[in-house]
């Protein structure tokens, strides 16, 4: 058989530099962690770090002992001392926490938001990203939800203070992020706006003067470049229409891809299992995508060498890849997880669904089957309900005018108190705690009670399955890579 070549390099239009024909996907929460990324980066493509929750994940880090010392290195770094010590002071146990030692809680998101929270995700950010420059020239960015509106102007910039490349943001339409991105290179004061149900659009905004955070005037920074993650042309077409919104590239997601998904258009039809059915009105037109003139990626069953070229032959710059290097052994999913995840995945019972009901957000999101895991009914109900994290807290207006603070995962008598349907916490899964037990850093409750993981994965498995057959002791980012990017026929 003749050997198949990826089509090479293209280059950035607006600036003529190589722009990457793999993206590695922004698995959260920490899944697709520094090490990950840097791998990535240093090969060439772009590694993308997971920017959701990164200031609990580096107070956790830090209470752990921050094994490796990585973590106090890259604070070391920070351009204001001070700031990285008070968290250092606050959060870093030498010794580690003790084995039934519950995690220090760190400051909810809001709208009002005190000095420490915004410290704290800036410090995360800035670590994270930095630990995934260290040491190359490579490029790295970082993955956003638009639905976590509150966290994104702080943990923008702290990225961006440390040389963030590439900003990515799905889950919504984030129409707002080249205009912050240009405010916070100047280090502006910012009012960034925010969703709040019962609320007119524009009446709540997240202040955040990184100047005045700081204490100190810093130089300006390069404005990373923006890529809006979209399920639909329309969408697309809606963002680039606009100088003011525009990004700079887009991910076209297909509704295969992991984690959260959109919604199918239209009237939703259960198939016999009581997943979702998706239909041709879910795809984007391609077509449609390229006359935009903007470079895109594609997402979701693109994960293969075959994949790669269709993409490409279709007009898109590349593809965007979770699930091979989340099962890599570069990404920071617990090794145990990882493991019996691919073995399941080679013998062909790993089942991944499309949940409509588990994530809060609303959105579809899927999920792998997997034992002792929320994906099971019974451990799901072994498990205290509660919501003492809030990422995914949605905002909305009280009877008296003020700001609170409600998730469809928490219990259902407050949930209903703060104005919320009953029916509304059907089948809601805290997400929050499950990624953070996916990564080692799952909360051990006061009773003893250790949350327990939800792992997500695309729905197309062949690219591990795959992978597997040929590195069966488990691969690396750079060995996934190696396999995209000079695909035979097998």
């Amino acid at each position: 058989m003749a050997t198949q070549v990826a089509a090479s390099p293209q280059a950035d239009p607006a600036e003529g530099r190589t722009l990457p024909s793999i993206i590695q996907g922004g698995m959260g929460a920490a899944v697709s962690s520094w090490r990950l990324a840097s791998q990535v980066a240093q090969a060439g493509q772009l590694g993308v770090v997971s920017g959701v929750g990164l200031d609990m994940v580096l107070a956790r880090r830090l209470q752990n002992g921050d094994r490796g010392g990585h973590v106090r290195r890259a604070l070391a770094a920070f351009p204001v001392p001070a700031v990285a010590e008070r968290a250092l002071q606050r959060y870093f146990l030498p010794d580690g926490r003790g084995e039934a030692q519950p995690y220090a809680a760190v400051p909810k998101l809001a709208i009002t938001q005190s000095r420490r929270s915004q410290e704290l995700a800036i410090l995360g950010n800035f670590a994270e990203v930095w630990l995934a420059k260290e040491g190359h020239s490579g490029m790295v960015g970082v993955n956003y939800l638009e639905k976590v509106q509150m966290a994104t102007p702080a943990a923008a910039y702290g990225a961006m203070l440390a040389g963030v490349d590439y900003v990515l943001m799905g889950a919504g339409l984030p129409r707002e992020i080249p205009h912050l991105l240009h405010q916070l290179a100047g280090h502006g004061a910012v009012a960034f706006p925010v969703d709040v149900t019962g609320a007119e659009p524009g009446r709540f905004s997240v202040s955040f003067d990184p100047t005045d955070l700081l204490g100190v005037t810093l130089p300006p920074l390069e404005r990373p470049r923006f890529i809006a993650i979209v399920s639909a042309h329309v969408l697309a077409e809606y963002l680039a229409r606009d100088a003011e919104i525009r990004p700079d590239g887009f991910v076209i997601e297909g509704p295969q891809a992991g984690g959260h998904n959109a919604p199918p258009r239209g009237k939703v039809v259960l198939d016999e299992s009581g997943e979702p059915q998706f239909g041709p009105r879910d795809y984007a037109n391609l077509d449609k995508v390229a006359a935009i003139g903007l470079p895109f990626w594609l997402a979701g069953t693109y994960g293969t060498p075959e994949g790669l070229l269709a993409a490409q032959a279709a007009g898109a710059v590349g593809v965007q890849v979770g699930t091979l290097f989340a099962l890599s052994s570069d990404a920071n999913l617990e090794p145990v997880i990882r493991d019996t995840l691919v073995a399941a995945a080679v013998d062909g019972t790993l089942r991944v669904t499309t949940d409509l009901r588990a994530s809060p957000t609303g959105f579809p999101f899927k999920v792998a089957e997997l034992a002792d895991s929320l994906s099971d009914p019974e451990v799901v109900a072994a498990r205290p309900r509660l919501c003492d994290l809030g990422f995914l807290s949605v905002p909305f207006v009280r009877d008296n005018g003020a700001v609170g603070y409600r998730c469809p995962a928490e219990p259902e008598r407050p949930f209903a108190r703060k104005g919320g349907r009953a029916d509304e916490t059907a089948g809601r899964l805290c997400l929050c705690n499950a990624l953070m037990a996916n990564v080692g850093l799952g909360q051990t409750r006061a009773t003893g009670y250790v949350e327990k993981p939800l792992v997500t994965l695309g729905a197309d498995l062949s690219g591990p399955r795959r992978l597997a057959a040929i590195h069966p002791g488990g691969w690396t980012a750079r060995e996934a890579l190696d396999w995209l990017l000079a695909p035979n026929e097998r």
